[in-house]
């Protein structure tokens, strides 16, 4: 087995295998490819082709949709509104399941309130499901200078707001509290929005709850490690300049650090010293096992189908109640531990930055 990311150290270190898990890096891959080939004309100049969710995470499963948007990077023009059409069609044409019925994926997005209106009356739920996205899941097909730029603005503003980070004293906890306090809103918001969304239509419900306590989760959990990998893997000290934080080294980190799969910044942490193997496994078995179910279209489709409220659906209540242990595990066995049990430092940065 190869060592190229933390999710190998980790499975060789346990000895494990996860192949739903690797299955589905492959086949994210190659369904980025074949969507960069199909998309390509279609993408303007000031402009970039961003996918999200399974497809942006490496874990694309034969039922998934795509989640995407066309994010420009300059003025308003007539023909933008065209290029999401021939977009459009250009990803029916490829087969591709178009996103849920949200709004928020399938159009335009602009970068002025992304970056600008962070905070405030005027950052909508669209507007931060944008945001906190494009950090922490997203992925740019074909031409990324529109990306990248957004991407480094987003986190450069970030930065530079966040006073307690850019005059912390030398020896003191390095943090982008900010940014932590966005993203711990973020999740907040999703766990409201789904119940929400619970009474306004009841399609779906069993299949959207599990998502939220599996891979919703993990890029929340992601997004804490992200905010606590200066302390967790002691860069504190080489992000300042003497005894002054250095913003721009603060944001190159960061920006390094959003890059990888939420999956591999799990393995990273879970390949911490003091982090049980049975909490790793308790991680990874259950993601394993869940990106298996969404795999298998006979589970997944009487998951999608099935009502919370309807005690008829047999198969689609068996399935709901095997994810449902599956997502137990994942949290008590395994998000629980490591934060609150396993690693002291992950206790006390949860504990002080987290809940309080």
């Amino acid at each position: 087995m190869s060592t190229d990311t933390a999710l190998d150290r980790l499975a060789a270190r346990l000895g494990c295998a996860w192949p739903h898990l690797y299955a589905a890096a492959r086949d994210s891959e190659l369904e980025r490819q074949r969507l960069t080939e199909a998309a390509a004309a279609a993408v303007p100049p000031d402009a970039s082709m961003v996918v999200f969710g399974s497809l942006a995470r490496g874990e694309l499963t034969a039922g998934s949709d795509l989640d995407w948007t066309l994010l420009i990077d300059g003025p308003a023009a007539r023909d933008h509104i065209h290029a999401v059409r021939q977009l459009s069609v250009a990803l029916t044409d490829a087969g591709v399941r178009p996103p849920g019925p949200s709004g928020v994926f399938g159009n335009l997005t602009f970068s002025h309130p992304i970056l600008h209106q962070i905070g405030g009356q005027d950052d909508s739920n669209r507007n931060t499901t944008q945001r906190i996205l494009l950090l922490l899941e997203s992925q740019a097909l074909g031409q990324d200078a529109a990306y990248e730029r957004v991407l480094r603005l987003v986190v450069e503003r970030y930065v530079e707001d966040d006073r307690g980070l850019r005059y912390s004293k030398a020896g003191s906890e390095l943090l982008p509290r900010v940014l932590l306090n966005d993203i711990s809103r973020y999740w907040r918001t999703l766990t409201i929005d789904f119940v929400s969304k619970q009474s306004e239509r009841d399609d779906g419900w069993s299949l959207r709850n599990i998502k939220l306590r599996l891979s919703r989760k993990l890029i929340f959990v992601s997004g804490l490690l992200i905010c606590f990998a200066a302390e967790l893997y002691g860069e504190r000290e080489a992000l300042r300049c003497g005894d002054k934080v250095d913003p721009d080294r603060i944001v190159t980190f960061l920006l390094r650090q959003l890059r990888g799969r939420p999956l591999d910044r799990l393995a990273e942490a879970c390949l911490r010293p003091d982090v049980r193997p049975e909490t790793a496994r308790a991680l990874f078995d259950s993601y394993d096992a869940f990106l298996a179910a969404l795999s298998d279209e006979e589970r997944r489709g009487a998951l999608k189908r099935h009502s919370f409220d309807d005690p008829r659906d047999s198969l689609g209540s068996r399935v709901f109640t095997e994810l449902s242990r599956i997502a137990h595990r994942f949290q008590d066995e395994g998000v629980h531990r490591l934060f609150f049990e396993d690693d002291e430092q992950l206790r006390r940065l949860i504990t002080r930055h987290g809940v309080f």
